[in-house]
Formats: C-alpha cells, sequence, structure tokens
C-alpha cells in the first residue's frame, strides 16, 4: 500500500462523510474499499481506495469514519499495515499504560504511516481524542513529526473544533481542547484561538463567540507566542473586534472592548488598537453622511439639519471620539512603548476625521518627538483644518516648514490652507493666501479664486471690507487672472452712485 499525496485542505472539513463504499478485494484481514470523498481531481485517473481493517473481535473498528483527508491509502502500494499497528491501537485503547509508554515499546514496529494511522483512528468521533494529542506529543518528543504529520495532526484538530462548536459544547471544553493543543506542542502556521472565534462567527453563534473569548481571558491563556508583538499577532478580545468591524459594526467593536475592560477582564494590547481603528471609521462614516445630507440639502431633495439635530450629531461625535481616547489611555496603562507610535497616529486620525484642528497638531509632534514620520499631505490637512477654525497660533507653527519645500509642494500646502480659510469662511485670510501665492509665483486654481471673490464680494457692505475687496481684485488683474471691473456703491440718503473702475 502506498500513501496518496496531500492532505486535506480545512474546507474539506466541512464536507459530510458519504455512508456508501463498495468493496473491491479482501486481503490479509483488511478490506480496500473505493472512497468517493476523495476529489478525483486530486488523484489522476487512480481509483482512490481507503483500508478499513475488518470487523473481528479484537479489532472492532473502522479507520477514516470521519475525517476528512486527502492522504489516503492506494491499492497499488507494495508495503501493508502490519500487526504491530493494531496491537498499538488494542493497547492505547485499553489505557491501562501511559501511551507514551506503549508507543516507545513499540517504536520499532511502527512506521510513519502507521503512526498517522493512529492519529486519524482516534480523532474519530466517539474516540478518545485525547489520545491522539498524547500519540502527537509523542512523536514531537522522538522527533517524528515530519511536514505531513503536523498538517494531517492541524487538519484533525481543526476539524475537532469545528464539530465541537456545530454541537454546541461548552466553550470551556473547547478552550480546553485549545489549551491541550498547545501543551503538546501543536502550534500551526495560524492562531487556533482565531479560527475557533471564526467558526463560532460564521455559524452565527455570536454570543458564544463572547463567550469563548471571556473564558480565555478569565483563564489568563497568553495568546502570542514567544517573542511575538502585538502590532502583528492579535488575541481573541482583538480578533472578534475585527470580525465585528469587518461586517461595519464599528461601533459595536468599540463597545465590545470596553464592555471586557469593564468587566473586569484584560483584553490584550492588540484590541485596543483594533478599537481605535473602528473609532476612525465610524467618525469617517458620520462625516461622510453629513457630506451627502448637506449635498441633498443644497439641491433642494431635503431640508437641511435643524439646530437640535446637529447638536445630536456634535454629542455623538464627541462620545465616540472619547471612547477612542479611553482606549488610547488603557495602551498607556498597559506600559508597552513599542505600539506608542501606532497609538499616536490612531489618535491624530481620530482628531482629523472629527475637525479637532489643536489636537491633531500636538498628535503630530508627539509623532515626531517618538520618530514617527508622518507623510507631507497628513501636515497639510492638519493645517487646512487649523485655518477653517482660526487657529493663527497652528497655522503659524505649521507653515514653519514651507521654506523646506519644493515649489510644487509649497503649492499643495497653499492650496489646503487656501480652502481651510474659505472653508472656515475667512475670506480676508484667503485673499491674503492668494496674493502670497501669486508674490511666490504660484498659480492657486480658479474655483478658489472665484470662492474668494464671492466671499468678500458678500461682505463689500460691512465697513472696511471694500477696501480688501477692491486691493484684491487690483492684485488679480494685475497678474491677468481677471479682466477690468467696475466697483459701485449706491448712497440711497444721498441718491448717490459711486463707481470706480479697478
Amino acid at each position: 500500500m502506498s500513501i496518496a499525496s496531500g492532505f486535506a485542505s480545512l474546507n474539506y472539513l466541512k464536507s459530510p462523510y458519504p455512508a456508501g463504499y463498495v468493496d473491491l478485494v479482501v486481503q490479509r484481514n483488511l478490506r480496500i474499499e473505493a472512497c468517493s470523498r476523495v476529489p478525483m481531481s486530486q488523484t489522476g485517473d487512480k481509483k482512490v481506495k481507503c483500508i478499513v481493517p475488518i470487523r473481528s473481535k479484537t479489532r472492532q473498528f473502522r479507520l477514516f469514519n470521519s475525517v476528512e483527508l486527502d492522504r489516503v491509502l492506494t491499492s497499488g502500494d507494495e508495503d501493508e499495515i502490519g500487526e504491530g499497528f493494531f496491537e498499538a491501537i488494542e493497547e492505547l485503547e485499553r489505557m491501562t499504560r501511559e501511551p507514551s509508554d506503549i508507543l516507545e515499546e513499540m517504536n520499532d514496529r511502527l512506521s510513519v504511516r502507521e503512526l498517522q494511522l493512529v492519529l486519524v483512528y482516534f480523532s474519530q468521533e466517539g474516540r478518545d481524542s485525547w489520545c491522539a494529542l498524547e500519540v502527537f506529543e509523542w512523536l514531537k518528543k522522538e522527533n517524528r513529526v515530519d511536514k505531513e504529520t503536523m498538517e494531517l495532526m492541524v487538519s484533525i484538530m481543526c476539524g475537532r473544533v469545528k464539530k465541537m462548536i456545530e454541537d454546541e459544547k461548552d466553550v470551556r471544553e473547547v478552550v480546553d481542547l485549545l489549551v491541550d493543543m498547545d501543551c503538546v506542542g501543536l502550534t500551526p502556521n495560524f492562531s487556533m484561538m482565531e479560527k475557533a472565534i471564526s467558526v463560532y462567527w460564521d455559524l452565527g453563534k455570536k454570543d458564544h463567540a463572547l463567550s469563548f473569548v471571556k473564558e480565555v481571558l478569565t483563564r489568563g491563556i497568553p495568546c502570542l507566542e514567544d517573542g511575538g508583538d502585538d502590532r502583528h499577532k492579535g488575541g481573541p478580545a482583538g480578533y472578534l473586534a475585527w470580525k465585528m468591524m469587518e461586517e461595519g459594526n464599528y461601533r459595536d467593536a468599540v463597545k465590545l472592548v470596553i464592555h471586557l475592560r469593564e468587566t473586569g477582564l484584560k483584553p490584550e494590547t492588540y484590541s485596543y488598537l483594533i478599537a481605535m481603528t473602528a473609532v476612525v471609521k465610524e467618525l469617517n462614516e458620520v462625516g461622510k453622511a453629513l457630506w451627502k445630507l448637506k449635498g441633498f440639502a443644497k439641491d433642494g431633495f431635503i431640508e437641511g439639519l435643524g439646530g437640535e439635530n446637529i447638536e445630536l450629531v456634535k454629542k455623538y461625535q464627541s462620545d465616540v471620539l472619547e471612547e477612542g481616547i479611553q482606549m488610547a489611555s488603557w495602551v498607556a496603562e498597559e506600559g508597552n512603548t513599542s505600539v506608542l507610535s501606532l497609538v499616536h497616529e490612531k489618535l491624530l486620525a481620530m482628531y482629523i476625521c472629527a475637525g479637532r484642528g489643536l489636537e491633531a497638531e500636538r498628535q503630530l509632534w508627539e509623532m515626531k518627538v517618538t520618530g514617527k514620520e508622518v507623510q507631507r499631505h497628513v501636515y497639510d490637512i492638519v493645517l487646512a483644518i487649523c485655518a477653517s477654525q482660526g487657529e493663527a497660533g497652528a497655522v503659524s507653527r505649521l507653515l514653519a516648514r514651507l521654506e523646506a519645500t519644493s515649489a510644487s509642494g509649497k503649492k499643495k500646502t497653499l492650496t489646503w490652507l487656501l480652502r481651510g480659510y474659505i472653508k472656515g469662511g475667512n475670506f480676508e485670510d484667503a485673499a491674503e493666501t492668494v496674493t502670497k501665492m501669486l508674490d511666490m509665483g504660484l498659480s492657486p486654481e480658479r474655483l478658489d479664486r472665484i470662492a474668494v471673490l464671492q466671499g468678500l464680494r458678500r461682505k463689500i457692505q460691512q465697513p472696511g471690507h471694500a477696501g480688501t475687496y477692491l486691493r484684491f481684485c487690483r492684485r488679480l488683474s494685475d497678474a491677468e487672472l481677471i479682466g477690468p471691473c467696475l466697483v459701485y456703491m449706491y448712497i440711497k440718503k444721498y441718491r448717490l452712485w459711486i463707481a470706480k473702475m479697478v
């Protein structure tokens, strides 16, 4: 007999095991049967077979009863399963001695293939799966776990975990199994904790997923390998929050982490970072929704938000932002300095989405202190926010780096500044910015110039604004950006028209 190549992928674990087999030949107490559960595309034109021991007084069992495998036995193999395999199964089932003692005694009589079949046998429903773990532990100690055996055991245990979850076993039993897997050295290249949470989530058992996370945190089970990094490897709380965020439930993800913390549990640092990301996304969604509402109101499709509704929106944004700030403070309490720059980065994104200019500027300098390089366009965005809010000091500090940039960089920065002033209705400062750009040989965008002209024109009746408007028109005319224009004013008391060509 030989073993066909490849173990089953985890996707095959989802398929039901077919009941029908066709007997082909009987040979030395073994029945070789066709097995329709193995895809023919993976085995070529060969008829795939499975080895199933014939029932007898001493061997009342069948292999491959419930575990899906790509690696199966074919009739073309010259080797045969030896008597040592059956003796090992019988001894292990008696449970009169330690599995390690039995396997040590029969070490020379069991091939790698036979040891793999022992694992498969004890992984079947109704068998003692913990015995399979003990067998695997012995294999690890004897350095007999190759890549194929590891893949087989991972496949078996994934199927076992999925079956327990489908059968609604207590979450404590599922956690016990995962702990035992870790104890025997079964360490796949993915997180079994995350795998279990994913199965709960995909089956719609979201409450069970939360209970599972709480059980893991209550026991204080470490979720990272030695030398792991929270920035790259998460834990149960962070992964569950990420699953929520993946479905667009950003606020629920934040509430989850807060709930775990407030119930006395200790979520991993990674979960706080995930929650802060969820805060950024939630604030961004609110901002986009407001922008759409303003657009619909401007086009006359709906009425604009009333004062009361605007206050409610502001309060909601403030509440979400406070939750994000709370996450940052919890990370600080953890004392994990390796993620400090990430915390400042997420706080910066939160303040930008919430339109908090001064707070965003402070995070820029905090990131600079920690050595985190910030892209230039982020400075420009913060500059625009501060300009829209009339924060002259912050604008001055952020513009200090302007001289060191190229001409194209200067134009981009000053354009952001100009649009910030326009958005905030600070048209006098906007006019000065346009003038500064022209003096530097930079040409402002046409729509920006028009917006400034219109803004100044609306204020021309106010004291002191007429001169600003006239000077701005003259500067644009000198730069040949507008043609001659006639400025006029009517004094009703004297029935007097005053006109001036600019």
